[in-house]
């Protein structure tokens, strides 16, 4: 199997495009900063995923936004701390300050030209205007969570995902699905017969941050540390 053999490469963005740990970790300092003991970074990461994660389970259609309000406001209640309905509201509207990576851009850029790209995130439309813009890419699609009404890992997001790029012209066999989390897209992804690229962000850390433990380890057809890794790949590629 080579890279060149697909047609699409549909992007989770954040953890794989957008740093959203970094965006996390510093959205959360105002609440951190007043817990009454030391919290390591993947300490608040590992806290911020399990509530998320339930959170999402229980309100699958409310908006990302929304939802990361509720989520600080749980966090806030775990580390004792007390927050007004405008802390939290902050906190989902931080999205909009996530950085991303300094190799995304360039690399989606390079990618472009080869390919279609799409985004399948699970985010509400208006966060992910301000992350695009940092991208400094046109998408092909992109398909939210707010769009379909659930969040990944649910099959609902891939088998939209499959549907809506059928009605392009694309087969399951076009499709390399391009993400971070083993979590929330390659154990969808195997469920779904789709080939997957771990773009593994958090190779030189411990645990898996800001996602949940995805359990039995999801297969993957392709694994590299960063977008600049999976270029590099690429051009070797056509060099032949």
């Amino acid at each position: 199997m080579k890279l060149m053999d697909f047609k699409v490469l549909t992007f989770d963005c954040y953890g794989t495009l957008i740093d959203w740990e970094t965006g996390m970790v510093e959205g959360l300092r105002p609440l951190t900063e007043r817990v009454g003991r030391p919290l390591s970074r993947n300490e608040i990461l590992e806290a911020h995923a399990r509530h998320e994660s339930s959170q999402q389970k229980w309100t699958p259609a409310m908006p990302y936004r929304d939802l990361l309000a509720i989520v600080y406001k749980r966090l806030a209640e775990e580390w004792g701390v007390s927050v007004t309905t405008e802390d939290c509201e902050t906190y989902g509207s931080s999205v909009q300050l996530w950085p991303a990576f300094p190799d995304s851009a360039g690399a989606l850029q390079y990618l472009k030209k080869h390919y279609k790209l799409v985004i399948l995130s699970n985010v509400d439309n208006r966060s992910f205007a301000h992350s695009n813009r940092k991208l400094e890419v046109e998408f092909d699609a992109v398909y939210t969570a707010e769009d379909i009404g659930s969040y990944k890992p649910s099959d609902r997001n891939f088998d939209y995902m499959v549907e809506k790029l059928a009605g392009l012209g694309f087969q399951k066999s076009d499709i390399l699905h391009t993400a971070e989390s083993l979590f929330h897209d390659h154990g969808p992804a195997n469920r779904h017969g789709l080939a997957s690229c771990w773009i593994y962000r958090r190779y030189n850390q411990d645990g898996f941050g800001a996602t949940m433990h995805p359990g039995d380890m999801p297969k993957y057809n392709f694994r590299f540390n960063s977008m600049a890794d999976l270029v590099k790949a690429h051009q070797e590629e056509l060099r032949g």
